[in-house]
């Protein structure tokens, strides 16, 4: 039995996309075969985003593809062509301060190891940005897709509630 040489190996399906990554236009080809969680760390180096279990159950890779969060570990980077994706690096403000969502959560004590938080906050974003007043209870179902294991969720929802409270007085 003779061992196949490289040459003999088929090629890798690639495919050229284009989205947008964090409000800005981006092109690149892709191994059709790659999550966009991949793509998002190896070839933009968005590293904020973080792989936990990947199979879609902790939230650690949470992103929002449009206006819906989506897991990046499952979905395929080339599902994302003409689509608007946000990371927590988009979250930030362009100069570097952190965004409200993030403030609070600091301000509450909701960040610990930080593993999951990018997650959080991607589902918290998207969360107020459907409902921008939320009840607690409203605020546990709409994080129940990202797992923590250090906060225990309380200063989590405390978090998302004060931004809420936050941007409600802004308002007025």
């Amino acid at each position: 039995m003779s061992i196949p040489t490289t040459s003999a190996l088929p090629a890798v399906p690639t495919q050229t996309i284009t989205f947008t990554l964090n409000n800005e236009p981006v092109t690149c080809t892709v191994d059709v075969r790659k999550s966009l969680l991949e793509v998002l760390r190896e070839e933009f180096g968005l590293m904020g985003t973080k792989e936990g279990c990947g199979v879609g159950e902790c939230g650690a890779c949470t992103v929002m593809i449009d206006d819906h969060t989506v897991d990046s570990c499952l979905y395929l980077a080339v599902w994302t062509q003409d689509h608007n994706v946000t990371t927590i690096e988009g979250i930030t403000d362009p100069d570097g301060t952190l965004s409200d969502i993030q403030e609070e959560y600091v301000d509450a004590g909701a960040v610990q190891c930080g593993f999951c938080i990018p997650g959080m906050i991607i589902s918290s974003k998207s969360l107020l940005d459907e409902i921008p007043n939320p009840t607690r209870e409203e605020i546990r179902r709409g994080l129940s897709g990202n797992m923590c294991r250090c906060t225990g969720y309380q200063k989590i929802v405390d978090a998302v509630e004060n931004t809420a409270t936050r941007r409600n007085l802004q308002e007025k």
